[in-house]
C-alpha cells in the first residue's frame, strides 16, 4: 500500500530566549505564577530580522538534510501557520524560492495550533494521490507579534519558533511506516473563546489575541481525548500500543489531564511546553524534532500527534516512524 512515510524532522528558534524572570521585568507576573499555571519557564522570541518565513527555511533546511533529501526533490510544500509574513503571497512559495523547490506546489493552511495537522493530512492525501514524491510539512510561527503585552493571561503563553517533516509516498507492507490514519475536526461555534480581533477584511489591522483561558481549558481536554481514541478506532489499536504521543504544547496542565483522561502514562508523552511555550502550528513538529534527535523517538515506534486550535480546531493522526 502507498503510504506518507517520514523521512526526516528539523526545527528552528529564534536567537532571543526570554525567561519568566524576565518577562517579569515587563509583565504583571512572576516565575511562579506562570510555572504554577501552565508549566512554562522560558520561550523564544522573534527579534529584528528573524520571521515566519526565515524560521520556516531555516526548519525546513534541517529536516532535508535529516532525511537525506535534496531540495530539488521536493514538490509539495504545505506551510501551517496563523501569523504569515504577508497577507499574500503564502509563506511556504518563500520557502519554497529559498530552497530552490521549483516547479512544485506550494501553499498555507491556517487552522493555529491544529495547523500542522491539518497540513500533514493534506500533504498525506496529496501524496498518496501522485501529485506528488515528496513533501515538506512546517508549521512556523511568530506569535510575539500579535501578542497584547498588558494582557499578563495570554502574552506568558505563547512563543514563536518553527518545525518541519519530510515526506514520502512509499509503497510499504501493511505493518510498514507512515501514516496510519488521521481524524480533524472543526467547531466555529466556540471561535470567541480564542480568536485575535482584528484582519485585513474586518478591521484593516492585524488585531491582538484574546483568549477566555478556562473555557478552552475544558474544550481540549474533552476534545483531545475523544479525536484521540477515533484514531485508535480506525486502526483498531489501544493506547497501550502507541509508543509516543506528540502532543500540541499548549499548557501542561492540558497535556497532564489528557493523558489521565486517557489512561496513559505521563512518560510516554513528548513534554516541550516549559522549554518552548506555546508555539500554535510549530508546536507539534518542534516537540516531535526534540524528541526524534535526542533518541527517545526511534524508527518503529508508534507515535500519535493530537492538537486542538482556535476556531475551534483539533485532530491527531497516527504515524508508525
Amino acid at each position: 500500500m502507498i503510504r506518507s512515510v517520514l523521512r526526516g524532522t528539523g526545527s528552528a528558534l529564534p536567537r532571543n530566549c526570554v525567561t519568566n524572570a524576565q518577562l517579569a521585568e515587563r509583565v504583571d507576573t512572576s516565575d511562579d505564577w506562570i510555572v504554577e499555571r501552565t508549566g512554562i519557564r522560558q520561550r523564544y522570541i522573534a527579534g529584528e530580522g528573524e520571521t515566519t518565513s526565515s524560521l520556516a527555511i531555516e526548519a525546513a533546511r534541517r529536516a532535508l538534510e535529516a532525511a537525506g533529501v535534496e531540495a530539488s526533490e521536493i514538490g509539495l510544500i504545505v506551510l501551517a501557520t496563523a501569523t504569515p509574513d504577508y497577507t499574500f503571497p503564502a509563506t511556504a512559495t518563500q520557502v519554497q524560492q529559498a530552497l530552490g523547490c521549483r516547479g512544485g506546489v506550494a501553499f498555507d493552511v491556517q487552522a493555529v495550533c491544529s495547523g500542522f495537522l491539518y497540513a500533514m493530512a493534506t500533504a498525506d492525501s496529496l501524496l498518496r494521490t501522485g501529485m506528488a514524491k515528496k513533501a515538506l510539512v512546517i508549521g512556523a510561527e511568530t506569535f510575539s507579534r500579535i501578542l497584547d503585552w498588558d494582557d499578563r493571561t495570554t502574552c506568558v503563553l505563547f512563543g514563536d519558533g518553527a518545525g518541519a517533516v519530510v515526506l514520502e509516498a512509499q509503497d510499504v507492507a501493511e505493518d510498514g511506516p507512515g501514516i496510519l490514519a488521521t481524524r480533524l475536526h472543526a467547531d466555529g461555534e466556540h471561535c470567541d473563546l480564542l480568536h485575535v480581533d482584528g484582519g485585513p477584511s474586518s478591521t484593516g489591522t492585524v488585531g491582538k489575541l484574546r483568549m477566555k483561558g478556562r473555557e478552552v481549558f475544558r474544550h481540549a481536554v474533552v476534545n483531545l481525548a475523544e479525536v484521540l481514541r477515533e484514531v485508535l478506532a480506525d486502526v483498531d489499536m489501544g493506547i497501550q500500543a502507541v509508543d509516543w504521543v506528540v502532543p500540541h504544547q499548549a499548557n501542561a496542565r492540558i497535556l497532564d489531564a489528557t493523558a489521565r483522561k486517557l489512561g496513559l502514562p505521563a512518560e510516554r508523552v513528548v513534554v516541550t511546553v516549559d522549554q518552548h511555550a506555546n508555539t500554535s502550528a510549530a508546536s507539534v513538529p518542534l516537540a516531535l524534532d526534540v524528541a526524534t534527535r535526542d533518541g527517545r523517538i526511534k524508527p518503529g515506534d508508534l507515535v500519535m500527534f493530537e492538537a486542538m486550535g482556535g476556531g475551534f480546531t483539533w485532530g491527531a493522526s497516527l504515524v508508525r516512524m
